[in-house]
């Protein structure tokens, strides 16, 4: 499911319980500086990372100081975030003018808050300019967080150069039977640089079966239930999207590799690394 840019006003993009993707949480709050946000997600546990902008978080009495420090774009600096529990009273107050996001997972135990720093991600570089396939991926609740978070994960993925596809060769995870796939919903929120760049994102139900394609802008969210769903960038443009996994049963995701294009796994440089990284 594609959404549309629009202003959300501060309210959840994708809410709790939502139809397609109910293990995801969704929100981008948009605060000048001294302003303040509070929330509180019954049954999600939930990762603040400002886009751009500088915040403080405060969760039930615990203050997370200056977190981010991106100016003009999600390209401009690396990502920082703070954890919060499930259910937890979260305030978002701004240092600086700030878009934050705020990412959930479906969850039913409490875990302790916790902030990520820039030192702290971990990131992966695959692909390559030859393949069309050259990326990165900064992964701000990543692998290094087993046991300190429930079943979420979250991630900054971004193109390396200017045009090509991501999420390729084509992969699903919408059904749990290991050791062969895990069920995670997926929820992502695209930019583009520059930001009148564009993009598709393909969804294909089953192997050889034609599918549904959503022209992605900046601003874009697509809601990924079940199927195949690689994606690309025009030429000309690079481009970056916020992505939430959240798994029914389990954190660690493993991915399906579609039966058609699975050989491809093979021809792209250091994609195993990067499947790993998401486990």
């Amino acid at each position: 499911m594609h959404i549309a840019p629009h202003d959300n006003q501060n309210k959840p993009i994708v809410d709790i319980d939502d139809p397609t993707v109910p293990l995801n949480y969704f929100n981008i709050v948009m605060l000048k500086a001294g302003q303040a946000f509070e929330y509180q997600v019954p049954g999600y546990e939930t990762c603040i990372v400002p886009a751009t902008g500088t915040v403080d978080v405060e969760i039930e009495g615990l203050t997370f100081a200056t977190i981010g420090n991106r100016g003009v774009d999600v390209w401009d600096g690396e990502p920082e975030g703070v954890y919060a529990p499930v259910g937890a009273k979260v305030k978002i107050i701004a240092v600086t003018d700030t878009e934050t996001f705020v990412a959930g997972g479906r969850y039913d135990k409490v875990l302790d808050p916790f902030e990520i720093r820039e030192a702290e991600l971990d990131k992966v570089q695959y692909g390559s300019d030859d393949t069309k396939t050259h990326r990165k991926i900064k992964h701000i609740l990543g692998t290094k967080y087993h046991g300190k978070v429930g079943r979420l994960l979250v991630s900054e993925l971004f193109t390396v150069g200017q045009g090509g596809w991501s999420g390729f060769p084509s992969h699903k995870h919408d059904t749990d039977r290991l050791p062969l796939e895990t069920r995670h919903d997926e929820t992502y929120n695209f930019r583009f640089r520059p930001n009148h760049g564009s993009g598709v994102q393909m969804l294909q139900r089953e192997d050889n079966k034609p599918g549904d394609a959503y022209h992605i802008m900046d601003r874009s969210t697509i809601c990924l239930d079940k199927g195949y769903h690689p994606c690309a960038v025009l030429p000309g443009y690079e481009m970056y999207y916020f992505t939430i996994l959240s798994g029914l049963s389990q954190r660690s995701l493993v991915q399906y590799f579609q039966p058609t294009h699975a050989y491809q796994v093979e021809t792209i440089p250091g994609i195993k690394d990067m499947v790993a990284k998401f486990k």
